[in-house]
């Protein structure tokens, strides 16, 4: 009979094992999706906000650093098909930041809103600020790319708002 009650519970756990997978992999698809279809419209002088490594960053924090790099290096790679001026950068950076995150919540500080939104604006920081040395490296350094790192920080930030609430709710 334990042996059934084992097999039983096991069972159980990986059915809410898959679902919480799926639900991840819609709520990073729906990111992806809002990236390149709305968010790619709000622009404030040229800049346009970028929510997906807020994404990562929730990822990583609700489920480790491990899962939410394997969910991030995916997400990555569909970033990169959608915004092919930049290459390889995405599916680089977001698994990172995910690996950081998810770090960091397990043993610094904890998986709560204010907490997120700090990590999410390091994210977002550190996001801009690779996107301004990947066009350094292809062309020349400009004063200016500071102000626009800084806006692009700032423009995306109130977006990582949109990316806890979910995140929160799949992890429960």
């Amino acid at each position: 009979m334990d042996r059934f009650g084992n097999l039983i519970e096991k069972m159980i756990l990986a059915r809410i094992n898959t679902r919480r997978v799926l639900r991840y992999a819609l709520y990073m698809f729906l990111s992806l999706l809002a990236q390149t279809m709305v968010l790619n419209r709000l622009r404030i002088a040229g800049v346009c906000p970028l929510v997906l490594p807020a994404v990562a960053v929730a990822v990583g924090m609700f489920e480790g650093a491990t899962w939410g790099a394997l969910f991030s290096l995916l997400m990555g790679i569909f970033a990169d098909m959608a915004f092919i001026e930049n290459g390889v950068l995405f599916t680089v950076l977001f698994p990172a930041l995910a690996f950081a995150s998810g770090f960091v919540s397990q043993f610094f500080i904890n998986r709560r809103f204010f907490a997120f939104m700090g990590v999410a604006l390091i994210a977002l920081l550190a996001t801009a600020l690779v996107q301004m040395i990947h066009i350094v490296a292809i062309d020349t350094f400009s004063t200016t790319m500071l102000s626009t790192v800084l806006l692009q920080t700032l423009w995306s930030l109130p977006l990582a708002v949109l990316a806890y609430l979910p995140a929160a709710r799949i992890a429960g």
